[in-house]
């Protein structure tokens, strides 16, 4: 069998599995052979190995049983990065670009007030901030010491200098205040029937669900971020698409400013954000 012609016969086989089942056929044919994407275009013609079949044909059954691309290959794309994930981390989504994107409007080129990132799952926030504000100290928090250990792994690859910190969102920052903490914590309701769909049926659930309503991590979070903030600091929160007056009204309460929701390429309401008032306007 060519490549040309497995790619074929995985577009059909993954038709229904995901959005592009051609794209992921070519993805999952060239990480199968170890080469990059291209050669499906280049070299159609090439034949395959006995051995190359079975392994593009392991991958690709994995793939129409549900397995996600991204644990498949072993990486994803995230911002400028290419990050390493498996099964023990979130994998990094494209909406998630627009946090980083708000953080950084709120951070000058050559700031180099300290950052914080909780729930850092893979890495690919605080990693992403790191190196985008070389300046400025990242410090990453993280419940789980499996995902710790491939944030790690991440920031050892890229040559990326984060603190990372094992505990429950603020705990292991007190006494430690903060220029702008970010955070995608979990937000969606446990009984939510979307977590038997798609991808996340193969993500941590701890990663995914926060209580009955979503909410459990983000009220945590709001509650606790003012006391590790700078007057003038900012908190940067992704959140799912029918939250935002719940975040916003928690934001309000804690005693945050210039409360600001931020919609992702779909058009959705995704990350909020609001400022601990400076010393002069508190008063």
């Amino acid at each position: 069998m060519t490549l040309g012609e497995m790619v074929g016969l995985g577009s059909v086989l993954l038709a229904g599995a995901g959005d592009s089942p051609r794209l992921e056929a070519e993805l999952l044919c060239a990480h199968g052979l170890g080469a990059d994407r291209s050669l499906c275009f280049s070299h159609p013609e090439r034949l395959l190995s006995a051995e190359e079949e079975k392994r593009c044909r392991t991958l690709l059954e994995k793939r129409r049983l549900g397995e996600p691309v991204a644990y498949l290959l072993g990486r994803r794309g995230f911002w400028t990065l290419d990050l390493e994930v498996d099964a023990r981390v979130l994998i990094p989504r494209p909406e998630t670009e627009l946090l980083v994107e708000r953080c950084l409007a709120h951070v000058p080129a050559d700031a180099d007030g300290a950052l914080a990132d909780l729930g850092t799952g893979s890495g690919a926030i605080a990693l992403a901030l790191a190196s985008e504000r070389p300046n400025c100290p990242v410090t990453a928090v993280e419940l789980s010491r499996d995902a710790l250990s491939v944030a790690r792994a991440n920031a050892r690859r890229l040559g990326l200098e984060v603190e990372w910190l094992r505990g429950s969102w603020l705990a292991p920052l007190a006494g430690r205040q903060f220029m702008l903490i970010a955070s995608n914590p979990p937000y969606v309701a446990d009984n939510d029937p979307h977590l038997r769909e798609g991808d996340v049926r193969h993500e941590p659930l701890p990663a995914l669900t926060a209580g009955p309503d979503g909410l459990d991590a983000l009220h945590r979070i709001v509650a606790d971020a003012p006391a590790h903030l700078q007057p003038g600091g900012w908190l940067v929160l992704e959140h799912g698409y029918n939250q935002r007056a719940a975040v916003q009204l928690l934001l309000q309460h804690a005693g945050f400013t210039n409360i600001a929701c931020h919609r992702d390429l779909a058009g959705q309401p995704r990350v909020s954000e609001g400022q601990r008032p400076l010393a002069e306007d508190a008063a």
